[in-house]
């Protein structure tokens, strides 16, 4: 897979992206990361790559050119066809259920605007989709291109040691919130691990994470949770949960 970094910072996302899993698959060759600067596609002494919004107001606008050229640069640098992101507030919010999605594709460019943004035009001629990580505002697209990149090149066949971790994450599946987990010590000055998770019973086991993450839901995020959709086993499990199940938050 190919990522291609469309920013006045490329260096930035690049150097977050050579850490842990995504350092990790990329030096596997499960995935390849590339920045492009606006700036070296601009014209004139200054290359300026912004200006004043018409109808005034606070701020400066990236302008068409610069971006539009970096990205005709970008697309004819390999054969494959580029999925192009705009990383913007006003997106589509990034869900694991995307994140998989972007994960098939063979290409995608992440486009990170700063300033007020980006011409509107631009947008809509070069931009596939835009994508937001919540709703907040920050200082430019660049941290978000890095969220993106570490969801999705996780999800890559080879990334991660146990492709089962990938699987039992929050969001996964049923999407659920993920159960609490625990190491040694056994003992400890904050508490101690719950028996279930010593005794190994795997019936048993699996019986409470599943419990804790519906409990686990049902109190931090209630809106993933379709009570009226549970089988009578997550039901039962629930109740169970809201009566004897209880952890700290």
């Amino acid at each position: 897979m190919r990522f291609d970094i469309i920013s006045l910072f490329p260096e930035f996302v690049m150097q977050m992206a050579s850490h842990g899993v995504v350092g990790r698959a990329s030096e596997r060759g499960l995935l390849s990361i590339h920045g492009w600067n606006p700036r070296d596609y601009a014209e004139g002494n200054y290359r300026r790559v912004d200006d004043r919004p018409f109808g005034g107001g606070p701020g400066m606008v990236m302008l068409i050119e610069p971006l539009q050229a970096t990205l005709r640069a970008m697309r004819e640098a390999d054969n494959a066809p580029a999925h192009v992101v705009y990383l913007s507030p006003q997106g589509t919010p990034l869900t694991q259920a995307k994140a998989r999605e972007l994960a098939g594709m063979p290409r995608i460019a992440l486009l990170c605007g700063r300033y007020e943004g980006v011409d509107e035009r631009l947008l809509q001629a070069e931009v596939d989709e835009e994508i937001s990580i919540g709703d907040y505002v920050l200082s430019g697209g660049e941290l978000a291109a890095a969220v993106v990149i570490d969801a999705v090149a996780r999800l890559q066949d080879g990334a991660l040691g146990d492709a089962e971790s990938a699987v039992q994450d929050s969001f996964e599946g049923d999407g659920l919130l993920d159960c609490p987990h625990y190491t040694r010590p056994v003992e400890h000055a904050l508490g101690a691990v719950p028996d279930v998770l010593l005794s190994g019973n795997h019936a048993q086991i699996a019986r409470w994470r599943r419990m804790q993450s519906l409990g686990r839901t049902w109190l931090r995020r209630p809106d993933l949770l379709n009570e009226a959709g549970l089988s009578k086993q997550d039901a039962a499990l629930l109740a169970e949960f809201r009566t004897h199940g209880k952890f700290p938050l």
